[in-house]
Order: C-alpha cells, then structure tokens, then sequence
C-alpha cells in the first residue's frame, strides 16, 4: 500500500513538472488568490459588526472652590446617565455623590470643528448639544494632605465609564508652600497644548491655576471646551489629553486641572452676544449691545423684562457661569470675587468690553464707527467697543472691590494679587482705544440726515487707569495680573506695585515698537497712542535671558508666534518666574528668562 501511494506521488510530481513553467506559475497564483478571498469572505461573515467608539467621559475631573475641609470635583458626560459618584480616599472607599445639572446653551455651528464635521458636515445650522455637568464635593478632608480619587458615570444601558486616578487636596493654609500658574488667552491657539505640557515637564504639579480671561473663542460652541477636532480644546490641554502637531511634534498638554483648582476670569470671549440673533454661533458672538440699548429696543415689553430677558438681547456670561463653581462673595456673583489661597488673597474682577475692528472702511461696524449701510437701523449697531464689566468709580462693582481691600481678609494676606483680563499696561494693540463707554457721534449733513456715527474714547476717561489702579496701589496690591493682548511684558509704578501680562501662549498680535504701530483713527495722537504703553510706565527688560532684536539690544517684552510663554508664582520665596519654550526647536531646553519678588 505504502508503495503503491509513492509511486502515484512520484507519477504526480513527474506530470506537474512537465507542466510549462509559466503554467505552474499561473496555477500558483489563481491558488493564492482564491485563498486569500476565502479568508477574507469568512472573516467579513463571522466578524462582529463594527460599531461606533462607545461615549466616555467628555472631561477627565477638576477642581474647584477649596474649603479648609472639602472641594468640588466637576466632569462633564454627553449622557444624562445615573450613579455619578466620586471615590476618594485609602482605597478609594469612600463615595461622594455627584448632582447633575444639563448645560442650556452649549451648541455647535457650521463653524464648528467637531466628529468627523471640519468647516462643514453634521451642523450646518446651530443646534444644541446636550452636555450633563456633574459635580460633587469631597468633604472631610485635612490641610496638607493629598487624596486619591477618581470619578465614575453610569451610562442608561449599565455601562460605567471611570476617570483615571488623581489626587485632590483642600484649601491650601497660610504658609503653605505654593506652585501657582499664571495664564490666560488659551483660545484653542497652535502652541498653548505646547506650552501646558512644557508647564508641567518644567516645574512638575502646580497647586493652583490663575486665569485672566479668554479660555476659549466662541463660548457657547461645546466642543471648544471639549473635543474640538483639531486637537486643542480648553480641557485636554489643561488634563494632559491634547492632540496638537507643530513642527512634526505632537503636544498633549499638561495634567494639571484633575490636580490644581483653576480660578479664572471673565475675558471678551467669555461673553456671547444677543442669543439667537445670528445664522452663526460666531455672528451671535459678534452681536453685542449695551444693556441700556436694548431696553430702549424693546419698549412695549418692559413689565416682563427680568434679567435674564434682558442679558439674551444684550450680552450674557451663561454658560461660563454653568461651567465652573466660583467664589460668590459679591453682587456680581460668578463674575467677580475674592478668595485666600494660601498667603495669596486673590481679587478677580470683570473687566472685559467687546472687541471690534480697528478698520475705519464703510462697510465695517467696528471700534470707531457704524457701517454706512446701518446708519438709518439702529437695532443693527454694535454700538462700539461696549463696556461688559463695569467698573468705573461708583458702579457696584467698584464699591464691592473698595470694600474688599479695606477687608481682614485682603488686609492681612501675605500676597495680594489682583486680576483681571483688560490691560491698564501694555505693548499690545489691544489696550487702546481707553477702557472707557464709547461717546457716540452723530454726523449729519445740512439737510439733517445721518451721514456717520462714530465712537470716540478719551483717555482722561479710562476707568481703569483713572479709577481702579489708584485704588489698588493705596491698598498696597502687590501685583496686578492680566491678558488680553497675546504677549508678554511687564512694568512697575513709583511705588512698587507690579503689572504682569503673560499671554502669550498660542499666538501674538505684536507689540507696538519701532516700526509695529497700532492702526488707530488719524489726527488724534492725544486719545489713540500708536506706539508704546499709552498709560506712561516704561515696560521692564527680563532679568535673567532676555530675546534680542535684529539691533541685538534685548526687548523687554515677547510677542512670537513660535515662542510660548508661562509664568509661575512660587509662595515660597515670593518670586514670579517666566519662562520661554521655542516650539521651531522641539528637542530645545525651557529658558527661564525673568524672575522678579513681590
């Protein structure tokens, strides 16, 4: 039998081989070819169907408003789920629930950079995304001593989704050594997930994040605080889940929120327009008009105007305001307070307008002028550059902030810093025209009809300069803190009071010198300063490694499109270090370039 099978393999191999080679070649390869359509048609019928990612969590945790004995933890879910709980302690044994809250105005637009959807896709009009914010507060807690927890969320059908593991602590006690970050004007710009995740590379976990104003572009689109496609959303740069290339790096930002309560300021993009006022989320933005305004606007409704009524047809601060527990130690709720961090005691104001444009064509409704083509509708002005916080000498948010610096708490801090996102010193474009109402003008031709309406800010009239700074350095504010501008410099007054703009994290708009000026109105040189700091301080050239100009002479300030910017307040020694990151050079050291002690 054995033979008999040999020799008919043999018989096979001697006929195979009298085959032509080119023959056996093509038998091989119609082999090969059924083979792997077999295997591919048995894995396409016996695979599983492929589904979409399943939702997590749309934020990893972060703090906010420390006691002595607790604080809030606060995520974000696109469920309404059920069992959100955090878990905290040895073991993670003990349980805080959270309540859930769904934000009312997040929304996306065609302008939205979210899923799959870049400038156009799945929303081509604004709709509204549902987003559940959960918070809870760990209580119990010891000063001086880190907690582990973690969160987690139940989904409608059973699933859980977790956080992953971080550390929480109460409110820091008076001589406790801090490592605080001071920043501002993130706004989803190219190098600001560089410049967190350089923060933390730098000086490891901060205790603490001050922000001066413009977390984001367009407040009310969702995905700008959360998932904007391009990489560089509000919360994964501040937890450490960025995505952002530049130059063949990709940068992930820093984990610093699950860890560090953020207090921030209410900058310009923090406030949307009258709602629903726009085909745009970005239009809506854009459409702002003082309050006084749109009472007159709507006459025949004033027995229902409640203040909600009349934010939507002005402006509004809604979903800032849902997103983050703030100190509510004055009238202005949410929108301005104070708080002792430490030996620091922290007074944030609001003091913020609208920006317009600068250009003075007919067609542009900007910081000078209407368009021409508004003149005769008055409900279509923007009224110029219009004042959100006010703040002037009398208002009740400078009343509030007089009573606060004659507080035991402010009068007794070790440190004590003020912020807020308007500069009253600055290099850049945007401290002028005058924090200060537009005076409107109204021009008319000799038959009485309107030919222009244009705005005019006297600088006498700047709220800040004239009212708030003097108040602050008799108070004996060691430093004042701020944004705005998108650079970074500093300066001090005659009697000691420091000023320190370090916005420059993911984009400049220059600073004005040498051959750099502002585009202001013509012929106004007295109002409309197109060179230099307008409010008279000399800006103050780094201490320590300063950049240098084409003149190789160092430039007391830095305003880069490639460099980014951080700044960190050390407790300990009571020093502000700033820092530089030249992202061109991904393998490049971070430079401390200016230290200074308040």
């Amino acid at each position: 039998m054995m033979f008999s099978t040999r020799s008919r393999l043999e018989e096979s191999r001697v006929g195979w081989n009298a085959l032509p080679k080119a023959l056996r070649f093509a038998i091989f390869a119609i082999i090969g070819f059924l083979l792997i359509l077999m295997l591919t048609l048995l894995g396409v019928f016996n695979r599983e169907p492929m589904m979409p990612a399943p939702p997590q969590l749309l934020t990893e945790p972060f703090l906010q408003l420390p006691t002595a004995n607790s604080v809030q933890v606060v995520w974000f879910t696109e469920f309404a789920g059920s069992q959100h709980a955090v878990t905290y302690g040895a073991g993670l044994k003990q349980t805080a629930i959270a309540s859930t809250v769904k934000l009312s105005r997040t929304r996306e637009d065609r302008e939205s950079h979210v899923g799959a959807q870049a400038e156009t896709g799945q929303y081509q009009n604004i709709k509204l995304r549902d987003i559940w914010r959960h918070e809870a507060k760990v209580t119990g807690l010891s000063a001086g001593v880190r907690v582990p927890y973690r969160v987690s969320s139940v989904r409608e059908d059973g699933t859980t989704f977790s956080s992953g593991e971080y550390t929480l602590a109460s409110l820091p006690e008076s001589g406790t050594p801090l490592k605080i970050l001071l920043t501002s004007d993130h706004q989803l710009k190219p190098m600001t997930a560089a410049n967190l995740q350089k923060v933390v590379e730098t000086v490891g976990r901060v205790d603490g994040v001050f922000f001066a104003g413009d977390l984001i572009n367009i407040p009310d689109r969702a995905s700008e605080w959360f998932d904007d496609n391009r990489g560089g959303a509000f919360f994964p740069c501040l937890q450490g889940r960025a995505k952002y290339e530049i130059a063949k790096t990709v940068y992930r930002g820093g984990a610093i929120a699950q860890y560090a309560p953020i207090f921030p300021a209410i900058g310009n993009h923090e406030v949307m327009g009258r709602y629903g006022s726009g085909d745009s989320l970005g239009e809506e933005f854009e459409n702002s008009i003082p309050r006084a305004i749109a009472k007159k606007l709507y006459p025949e409704q004033t027995e229902t105007q409640t203040e909600q009524w009349l934010k939507d047809r002005s402006f509004n601060t809604n979903t800032y305001e849902e997103i983050f527990t703030l100190p509510e130690t004055s009238p202005g709720g949410k929108t301005y307070y104070a708080i002792t961090f430490g030996d620091v005691r922290l007074v944030v104001l609001y003091v913020t307008n609208m920006w317009r444009s600068y250009n003075l064509t007919p067609d542009v409704r900007g910081k000078y002028q209407e368009r021409q083509q508004d003149l005769d509708r008055p409900e279509t002005w923007g009224y110029g550059q219009v004042i959100f916080g006010e703040i002037a000498q009398g208002s009740p948010q400078y009343n509030w902030l007089e009573a606060e610096l004659k507080s035991q708490e402010f009068q007794q801090a070790k440190y004590k810093i003020v912020m807020f996102h308007h500069p009253p010193h600055s290099l850049g474009d945007n401290i002028v025209p005058a924090y200060t109402d537009p005076v409107q003008i109204r021009d008319r031709a000799t038959d009485g009809s309107l030919e222009a309406v244009r705005y005019e800010y006297p600088r006498a009239a700047d709220y800040i300069i004239r009212d708030v700074v003097p108040l602050l350095e008799t108070a004996g504010v060691q430093l004042v803190f701020y944004g705005h501008s998108h650079l970074w410099n500093r300066f001090i007054s005659n009697n000691g009071t420091h000023f320190l703009e370090t916005s420059n994290v993911g984009n400049t708009y220059g600073a004005a010198v040498g051959n750099k000026r502002r585009k202001v109105p013509p012929g106004n040189n007295k109002d409309y300063v197109a060179l230099g700091n307008p409010n008279g301080l000399e800006p103050i050239v780094p201490t320590i490694a300063p950049l240098r100009g084409e003149d190789d002479k160092p430039q007391p300030y830095i305003a880069s499109n490639d460099i980014t910017v951080f700044s960190i307040f050390n407790t300990a020694t009571g020093t502000i270090s700033s820092y530089r990151f030249d992202t061109r050079s991904p393998g490049s050291d971070v430079v401390k370039f200016d230290e200074f002690a308040l």
